[in-house]
């Protein structure tokens, strides 16, 4: 093993021991049943392995290209990071989606349920929910001293999901949930379960109580405005995308983007129902009882067998696939969370296959029409093919590659071009699937247009037809999205709450989506009649996951 590669390796282990939780979610064994410290101590012991693993890269002696790229995506990814802490963004990490409030109660849906000893640490990390949830206050605490705060919006949003989880909405307390699962698992200790009882209860009370000092005592101290200016949202931008870009351009272009989308749908909406337009082809689709599936479980089974029948076609034909990333399960999302679909990642040793995450929001009936783009986005060919054969390359990749590497420009930008990919191969023919495609692709237009307008304040572009000349806010912001993402307003309602709490994720769709279209078509230019489409993914993938700048010039050598 290189240098570099041993120094990834151990800044993996001791960033797992600093992190229980992101260790958890990674997939590296052993800690299970500890908690992470999100306080300003624990966030300043982080930074300073960062630092320190920093100095040992750029003294390492660089073997190859493959430690050399495996060195560069390192240093952007870790350099990103000790920024982002330097300027304080670790003390209002406060967001309705990926903060640790919500990461806290997410891992527990991670965690093996099978053994005692399974049973026995989800006890045990129950139990210390209050210990993670009092140092996350710290932060936000000492953010309110330094006049660094998270906004009202976000700090209200989470203040409802603490209620969700704490049983306060009507609903059962999440970790009552757990304890359900427990008795029905099979393990049986009658000492278990009452340790199960106290965990669930310490650590229902404990979000119980966070909620109230959000809604009762942060909330006096957090900002009104929304937006977080050019200067957080370019270091938010790179930390999501991993390059740095004009966010004119990106605004200007995303406006392009809506326009051919609402093309395409008005196209496809014609091929459904002829002569009545988009809407009334949506509201036949959302209708039509041949058209949707009945029933949680008969839409998970659904879900489940378009993965797998997904994998059995494209193996060998335009992805060689490995054996352990065969394997992934469809699930349902516990209640509480956003309604956007996601996805999680296998564990190092693939004991825990990669996992689609459905979130119902109370519904029983479900459409199709958008429902198979979303999975060929989360599942495969998205997620789960890039994120799968990442942690299987571990003879070739780094293990910092493999279990923490690539930005969401990467992630996000694959998953959206997997989408359009099938489309391609022909899985979307049928004028439903193809219309749900065309949806899906003009939420992400709609997002590069909102998150840049919001966040920067930019001004509505006077030829518009929508509000010309107006300066874009949060409420222009979820009226647009509602008109112009054609998904549904529970759906929508929450995202705008995601953009603004997460400046420039929303952005990282597109934008890396272009930069994987840009790298396909410089490859067929470049290779002409010689171009292989499952030589190009597979290479590419290979190469593992970076930043989009990184991305843009290993991808011209592919």
């Amino acid at each position: 093993m290189s240098q570099i590669y041993d120094i990834a390796n151990n800044y993996v282990e001791r960033y797992a021991a600093l992190n229980p939780l992101s260790a958890t979610s990674i997939g590296v064994p052993g800690y299970d049943d500890k908690m992470s410290d999100f306080s300003p101590q624990g966030a300043d012991t982080n930074a300073d392995l960062k630092r320190q693993t920093i100095a040992a890269l750029n003294a390492a002696t660089v073997e190859g290209e493959r430690d050399r790229i495996a060195r560069d995506a390192m240093l952007d990814d870790l350099q990103t990071d000790l920024d982002t802490h330097d300027a304080g963004e670790h003390l209002r990490s406060l967001r309705v989606l990926g903060s640790p409030f919500q990461g806290i109660r997410m891992t527990f849906d991670l965690m093996p349920r099978e053994t005692e000893d399974d049973w026995r640490n989800i006890a045990a990390r129950m139990a210390l929910v209050p210990q993670g949830l009092e140092s996350f206050r710290q932060s936000l605490v000492e953010g309110t001293r330094q006049s660094r705060t998270s906004s009202r919006r976000q700090a209200a949003g989470c203040a409802e999901q603490a209620q969700v989880w704490a049983g306060e909405k009507g609903a059962q307390p999440f970790f009552q949930g757990l304890l359900d699962a427990f008795d029905a698992s099979g393990v049986s200790s009658d000492t278990l379960r009452r340790d199960l009882v106290a965990g669930a209860d310490a650590a229902t009370g404990a979000y119980a109580d966070m909620g109230k000092f959000l809604a009762e005592e942060y909330m006096k101290h957090a900002v009104d405005q929304d937006g977080v200016g050019e200067e957080r949202y370019a270091l938010s931008s790179r930390a999501f995308n991993g390059t740095d870009m004009d966010f004119l351009e990106t605004y200007n272009w995303g406006w392009e983007q809506l326009r051919w989308v609402e093309s395409e749908m008005a196209k496809t909406a014609e091929r459904i129902l002829p002569g009545t337009g988009v809407e009334a082809a949506k509201q036949f689709l959302e209708t039509d009882p041949d058209r949707a599936i009945e029933g949680v479980d008969a839409f998970q089974n659904w879900m489940q067998e378009l993965q797998d029948t997904t994998i059995a076609e494209l193996n060998g034909t335009h992805f060689d696939i490995p054996d352990p990333v065969k394997r992934i399960e469809a699930m349902i999302a516990p209640p509480g969370g956003a309604l956007a679909m996601y996805y999680t990642s296998p564990s190092e040793d693939f004991s825990r296959p990669g996992r689609t995450w459905y979130p119902t929001g109370g519904k029983t009936r479900f459409p199709l029409w958008g429902e198979a783009s979303i999975a060929y986005h989360e599942g495969v060919p998205g997620h789960h093919f890039e994120r799968g054969i990442a942690k299987y390359l571990t003879s070739e990749l780094s293990r910092f590659q493999t279990a923490m590497g690539g930005t969401s420009g990467y992630i996000e930008g694959w998953a959206l071009y997997a989408e359009r990919l099938m489309a391609e191969l022909g899985y979307l023919e049928n004028p439903d699937y193809y219309l749900g495609m065309l949806r899906a692709q003009a939420l992400r237009s709609v997002r590069v247009i909102i998150d840049i307008g919001m966040h920067l304040g930019l001004d509505i572009p006077a030829d518009s037809d929508f509000h010309p000349g107006q300066t874009w806010n949060p409420e222009l912001g979820l009226v647009f999205i509602k008109q112009r993402s054609h998904f549904p307003e529970d759906f929508v309602a929450s995202e705008v709450d995601r953009y603004l709490g997460m400046p420039a994720q929303a952005i990282s769709y597109k934008v890396g989506e272009r930069e994987w279209l840009n790298a396909r078509e410089d490859a067929k230019s470049r290779k002409g009649s010689d171009f292989d489409l499952k030589e190009f993914h597979t290479r590419a993938l290979n190469l593992g996951p970076m930043g989009l700048a990184q991305m843009r010039r290993e991808m011209a050598l592919v």
